[in-house]
């Protein structure tokens, strides 16, 4: 997609929080109508150019009702300098994309002397820099697919209507701490009603077994 056209896109602050809420469950319009605090007629104006440029998707229910979701992941990179502009997007790598041999300078070292003034130095440096860029930013969208393939498993166990990046936040959390729902609240900055719920539903799907002071993974 042009990132001219996204970034007008996105410009517009209901359509950014369309998404938002988006990425957390399909909706119909009345209930983004509701969400955003607007009428369903600009709701689906705004539906409309979001799912022209090909964001979005819809789906319609047993009862004919028109559920709205997002059609697939897409990157956005922006970057303003005082030596330049530049909009990019790009979709995530594939998760089956082979990094060996791709990345040969993110582990380099640089430490070109800050007060350096040699210019042969000076233009080998800008190069390395600009080489490490390219690769810093296949390395993004290759964790980007990583990601999202990660999350639709939790989906997948979880069922559509889950938060699943809420759910892998607290998996995540249950490794990082002792598994008690305190401490996974705290890691995760949520309230703990939230989080007990969460807790309680991947321990009702297999997906974390309950112990005596709080949960582990299977």
């Amino acid at each position: 997609m042009d990132s001219a056209v996204l970034l007008d896109l996105l410009g517009n602050e209901n359509r950014r929080r369309i998404l938002r809420l988006l990425s957390h469950k399909p909706c119909y319009v009345t209930e983004i109508s509701e969400y955003l605090g607007v009428s369903p007629k600009a709701v689906i104006d705004h539906l409309r150019k979001l799912e022209e440029a090909g964001l979005i998707e819809s789906r319609t229910d047993d009862k004919r009702r028109k559920y709205f979701h997002i059609s697939r992941s897409l990157r956005l990179e922006v970057n303003v300098s005082p030596h330049g502009f530049g909009a990019k997007s790009a979709y995530p790598a594939s998760a089956n994309l082979d990094m060996n041999g791709r990345c040969s300078l993110l582990s380099l070292e640089l430490d070109l002397e800050p007060e350096c003034d040699d210019m042969a130095e000076l233009a080998a440096e800008f190069g390395r820099l600009r080489s490490l860029d390219r690769e810093l930013s296949l390395a993004q969208r290759w964790v980007h697919g990583r990601l999202e393939e990660t999350l639709s498993r939790i989906d997948e166990r979880l069922g559509t209507e889950a938060d699943s990046q809420f759910y892998a936040e607290v998996l995540a959390a249950v490794v990082e701490t002792d598994g008690s729902a305190d401490a996974v609240a705290a890691e995760v900055s949520a309230p703990g009603d939230a989080v007990r719920d969460a807790l309680d539903r991947l321990a009702d799907v297999g997906v974390l077994t309950r112990k005596e002071n709080g949960f582990a993974v299977r």
